[in-house]
C-alpha cells in the first residue's frame, strides 16, 4: 500500500480539497476554503498546513461566531451543496463557534468545525485555556458541541483520521442528517506526522440523491388529496433546497392548490402567482391564515413546523384536518401524526403529479385564494406609500428597500422585528432572493450572514436588513467584508433598543421593561434619556461607507448611491419603534405570561392568553 507521510492537520487539508458534492449531473467542489482565527490551539498545526496549501483558501475573521455564521450564509445559497471549514483554537475560540453551530444544526445546514484542543498526550496538563475536570481526562469544552452536532468526533491517534474523515463527509452532504459536524483534534496530534494511504487524498465525488417515497404511502397520499375539498401547501425550506420551485409550480397549476410560505421557503413561488397566498403562520398574511383555519388536509413540503409557522398549533382549526409531510427527514415527515411521504421533495412533487392527472379543485376554491393574492398585494402597495413628512416605520423602509432592488437581488435579515414584516411585505421574485435565518433567529448573523451569501454569489447585491440590537452583537465582520472585497449593503436600522421584544413585552403587559437603550431614571429603571450612541460613527470607524437618512426621500437617494459603490455601505436611518402591520386571524405566538401579578396590565394579558390556549390542538 503506498502512503504519504503527512501531519495530522496536512492529511485533513489534503483530504478535504479533494471533496466534491453531485445532483443531477453537476459537479462542485465541497469546501470553498477555510474561515478562522488562529491561537495556541491551531496555530502550529492546521495553522500550518493552511499556509502549506495555498489552493485551500484560508479567511481571517474577527469572531469564530461570525465565521460559523459566514459559512451557513454561504451553504445556504448554495443550496447545502458547499460550505466551508471553520477553525479555532482551543478554549474561548472554540465555544464562541457553539452559538452558530447550533443555528447550523437548527436550520440544516452543513459546516465543518475543527476547534483546537488539549493535548491528547497530557503531560503538559492542565494546558492554558484548559477545563479541567475532576471525573474524567478525556473532557474538554469541545464536549459541549456535542448536543448541537449532527456528527462529533475527536481524534488522538493520526490512524483514527482514515475512518473520521469519510464519516464527516457522509453526515455533511446528507440532505436528512446535515448540520455542523465538529472534528476536535488535539493541538499535538495535529502536529504529529504518520503513513497516511494515498487512496485518502484521491478526488472523491459524494452523489446527493433524490430518495422517493413509499409505493404505498404514495397511493393513500393521491387518495387524500383527491378527496380534500379544500387542501392547501405548507412550502418550507426543503422545495428550495431541493431545487423544486418548478414542480412545486407545475403542481399547484395543475391541481389549484394554494401555498402559504414558511420563513425558510418563501421564494418557493412567485409572489404574484394567483395561487400564492403568501407567509403563513404567526406572522402570515390574512388569506393564508383564512385558508389555513379552514384547510381539510395540509400538504407540507420541507417544513420543519417551527411554532411561528404552526400559529403555536392554532392555525390549523378544522376538526377534520389531515397532514401528508413530504421531507427529507423522516423525523419531520411524521409531525403532526402525518401521512410520510419520506423523500426529496422535487421526485416526490413531480411524481404526485403525474399520479394526480385532472385532479383540481374546486373553481371556487381557486378563485378565493387569487382574490386573497390580489387583496394581500394591494395591502402591500399600500403600506409601501410613505409618508415622507415624518419619521418611516420599518415597514416602509422594507417597502423602499423591496421597490428599488433588482429581481435577482437578496434580502438577508435574521432577527428582531423585520423578520416579521419581511415574511409579509417582501415581494420575492428568485427563489434565493429571501435570505432569513430564522430557525435560530441569531442576533449577529445579519452582517457575517450577508458575507457568506456575497461569497456564493458575488454578482447579486445583498441587503442586509438589521436593528441597532443585532448590530451591535456583530459589526467586526464589516472588516472582513472589505478585507476580501465583498460588498455589503446594510440597512441600520435605529430604533433605541430592542424593538421586537419591546413590543412582545408591552403585548404581555410589561410596558418594554429592560428593552430600551436609555439611562437610569432615579427609580432605578432604564428609562431614562436615550444613550449617545452613535452607531453610523461606528460603522464608519470600522471602514465602511456610510450614508445617513432622515426620511424615505433621502433613504431613497441613499440607495442611489450606495449602488454605485464598490465597498461595504451602511445606509442609517432611524424608525418609529412602534410596529404597523398587525396580525390576520390566527396569527398568535404562545409566549407564557405570568398567572399572577400585581400589573393590571399583565392580568389582562393573561385573561387574554387563556382564552387563546383553548384554540391550541394536539394533532394525534
Amino acid at each position: 500500500m503506498k502512503t504519504k507521510r503527512l501531519t495530522v492537520a496536512q492529511a485533513t487539508i489534503e483530504f478535504l480539497k479533494n471533496q466534491y458534492s453531485e445532483r443531477d449531473g453537476v459537479e462542485q467542489a465541497f469546501f470553498a476554503g477555510c474561515f478562522g482565527i488562529f491561537g495556541h490551539g491551531n496555530l502550529a498545526g492546521f495553522g500550518q498546513a493552511l499556509q502549506q496549501y495555498p489552493d485551500f483558501k484560508y479567511y481571517m475573521v474577527r469572531n469564530e461566531q461570525a465565521a460559523v455564521h459566514t459559512a451557513v450564509g454561504y451553504a445556504k445559497m448554495k443550496n447545502r451543496l458547499s460550505t466551508f471549514v471553520c477553525t479555532s483554537s482551543i478554549g474561548p475560540g472554540a465555544t464562541n463557534m457553539i452559538t452558530a453551530a447550533a443555528g447550523a444544526t437548527i436550520n440544516r445546514i452543513p459546516v465543518l468545525l475543527m476547534p483546537g484542543d488539549l493535548f491528547a498526550k497530557r503531560l503538559v496538563a492542565p494546558v492554558l485555556q484548559q477545563l479541567e475536570s475532576a471525573v474524567s481526562q478525556d473532557f474538554s469544552v469541545n464536549d459541549c458541541f456535542k448536543p448541537v452536532s449532527k456528527y462529533w468526533d475527536r481524534i488522538n491517534r493520526p490512524e483514527q483520521l482514515i475512518t473520521a474523515l469519510p464519516e464527516v463527509m457522509r453526515v455533511l452532504t446528507s440532505p436528512a442528517d446535515t448540520g455542523a459536524v465538529t472534528l476536535c483534534v488535539p493541538q499535538d496530534v495535529q502536529a504529529e506526522a504518520f503513513d497516511f494511504p494515498v487512496e485518502l487524498f484521491e478526488k472523491r465525488v459524494w452523489h446527493i440523491p433524490r430518495p422517493r417515497p413509499d409505493v404505498d404511502a404514495m397511493k393513500r397520499a393521491v387518495e387524500w388529496i383527491r378527496t380534500a375539498q379544500k387542501p392547501m401547501v405548507i412550502a418550507g425550506g426543503g422545495v428550495i433546497y431541493s431545487e423544486a420551485e418548478k414542480a412545486l409550480t407545475n403542481f399547484v397549476h395543475q391541481t389549484g392548490i394554494p401555498v402559504a410560505e414558511t420563513f425558510a421557503g418563501k421564494g418557493s413561488l412567485a409572489y404574484n402567482d394567483p395561487h400564492n397566498l403568501g407567509a403563513g403562520g404567526a406572522t402570515g398574511t390574512e388569506g393564508a391564515n383564512a385558508i389555513s383555519t379552514e384547510a381539510d388536509l395540509v400538504i407540507g413540503i420541507g417544513t420543519r413546523y417551527s411554532d411561528f409557522t404552526s400559529a403555536s398549533k392554532t392555525a390549523f382549526q378544522n376538526k377534520k384536518v389531515r397532514f401528508i409531510n413530504i421531507n427529507i427527514t423522516e423525523f419531520d415527515a411524521h409531525k403532526h401524526s402525518a401521512l410520510a411521504l419520506t423523500g426529496d421533495a422535487k421526485a416526490v412533487l413531480e411524481e404526485l403529479a403525474e399520479k394526480l392527472e385532472s385532479f383540481s379543485v374546486d373553481a371556487n376554491y381557486r378563485k378565493k385564494v387569487a382574490d386573497f393574492n390580489k387583496s394581500w398585494d394591494e395591502k402591500v402597495t399600500q403600506v409601501y406609500q410613505a409618508d415622507d413628512t415624518s419619521i418611516p416605520s420599518q415597514a416602509e423602509v422594507i417597502g423602499a428597500v423591496n421597490t428599488f432592488s433588482d429581481a435577482h437581488d437578496v434580502v438577508l435579515c435574521a432577527a428582531g422585528s423585520a423578520p416579521g414584516d419581511l415574511h409579509k411585505l417582501w415581494r420575492t421574485r428568485n427563489s434565493k432572493g429571501f435570505h432569513l435565518e430564522y430557525g435560530y433567529s441569531c442576533m449577529g448573523y445579519e452582517i457575517s450572514g450577508g458575507l457568506g451569501a456575497k461569497m456564493a454569489c458575488p454578482d447579486r447585491e445583498i441587503y442586509a436588513i438589521l436593528g441597532d440590537g443585532g448590530y451591535l452583537m456583530m459589526p467586526s465582520e464589516i472588516i472582513t467584508s472589505l478585507q476580501e472585497k465583498f460588498k455589503l449593503t446594510i440597512i441600520l436600522i435605529d430604533n433605541k433598543g430592542f424593538a421586537s421584544i419591546g413590543g412582545l413585552s408591552k403585548s404581555i403587559g410589561g410596558e418594554g421593561f429592560g428593552t430600551k437603550y436609555s439611562y437610569r431614571n432615579q427609580a432605578g429603571y432604564l428609562e431614562g434619556e436615550a444613550l449617545p450612541v452613535d452607531l453610523a460613527m461606528n460603522a464608519e470607524s470600522l471602514g465602511a461607507k456610510v450614508y445617513r437618512a432622515t426620511n424615505i426621500s433621502s433613504f431613497n437617494e441613499s440607495l442611489q448611491q450606495a449602488k454605485q459603490e464598490k465597498q461595504t455601505t451602511v445606509i442609517y436611518i432611524e424608525t418609529v419603534p412602534e410596529r404597523k402591520m398587525a396580525g390576520y386571524g390566527y396569527a398568535w405566538w404562545d409566549v407564557p405570561i405570568a398567572e399572577v401579578s400585581e400589573s393590571e396590565s399583565v392580568q389582562k394579558a393573561f385573561e387574554n392568553y387563556t382564552e387563546q390556549k383553548k384554540k391550541q390542538r394536539y394533532f394525534l
